[in-house]
């Protein structure tokens, strides 16, 4: 079995988290002759205790690479971080993901991209700040990237779609799930029209630890990250400190300081991130760069 193939494996392997590949990538890169990674070489990499290296012998002898790789390719691409069209951005992030399941234009990955995110109960401000501040940036040739979810992201893709532009979306489930169901159809459209994204196998559903994993590919894959309304604590102001983290570019929209939704862009505010307030300002900020 090929390293490539290895890594697939593992990536569909349910005993190990993209921590453990991300050890093990590490472990490739310092021992480049390496060209078959077998399980017992896997297994003291992780260094696993007895109890999980049953669990994960068992988990990983089990899964059928052939099947997988087979179905993916009848209407997908799977990119491994050891190809040469991995995405670049992403391959320079810590911990990055070490396979995607791709539906779409693969194209759009060496476009500079626009982040949009926000919150799941957005209000209809996050409508207007999306009319208001977004058809520079596709008018531009950028990207809008999002994560599919309810609320902003949901309008983010919409909009770009509806405005004949380009849009990414990177969800936390399978490129067969659909999670929101009401999003199933839009799901669908972006990854004929767009691109759909994923680090996870055919029919892995939503899980709570994937959506914070998710964000994380958000973040490395944009050039900036637009937050439009969001919570104390909430998702979107996660994937504004990863996207900060990564050395990218964070824009918050200011709201009112008696709203709960405009609270964390608030915070960001105050804590360095750039204030937007019209289309022109993400435009030289992407110039800046």
């Amino acid at each position: 079995m090929t390293i490539r193939d290895t890594l697939i494996k593992l990536r569909l392997c349910s005993e190990i988290t993209y921590i453990g590949e991300n050890k093990i990538f590490d472990w490739l890169q310092q021992n480049p002759s390496c060209t078959d990674l077998t399980l017992d070489v896997i297994k003291s990499i992780l260094n696993l205790n007895s109890k999980k290296i049953a669990s994960f012998s068992k988990a990983y002898t089990s899964i059928s690479l052939e099947n997988e790789v087979i179905t993916n390719k009848l209407h997908s691409t799977i990119v491994t971080i050891i190809d040469e069209d991995y995405p670049y951005r992403l391959k320079e992030c810590y911990r990055p993901p070490i396979v995607l399941f791709m539906r779409g234009n693969t194209q759009l990955l060496n476009r500079q991209s626009l982040a949009v995110v926000g919150a799941r109960q957005r209000t209809n401000y996050s409508i207007e700040v999306i009319q208001l501040l977004l058809p520079n940036s596709i008018q531009n040739d950028k990207v809008i990237l999002s994560g599919l979810a309810a609320g902003v992201d949901t309008l983010a893709h919409q909009f770009t779609i509806a405005n004949g532009a380009d849009t990414i979306a990177v969800i936390g489930t399978g490129l067969n799930i659909y999670y929101p169901k009401i999003n199933e159809e839009l799901q669908i459209e972006i990854s004929k029209k767009g691109l759909l994204l994923s680090e996870y196998g055919l029919n892995t559903g939503p899980q709570r630890n994937h959506f914070p994993e998710r964000n994380r590919i958000i973040a490395g894959l944009c050039e900036c990250l637009l937050v439009t309304e969001a919570k104390h604590h909430s998702g979107s102001l996660i994937t504004a400190n990863l996207a900060l983290q990564e050395n990218r570019t964070v824009l918050a929209v200011p709201g009112s300081i008696i709203s709960p939704l405009s609270l964390g862009c608030n915070e960001l505010i105050i804590a360095g991130a750039m204030p937007i307030i019209n289309g022109e300002q993400i435009l030289a900020e992407f110039y800046e760069n």
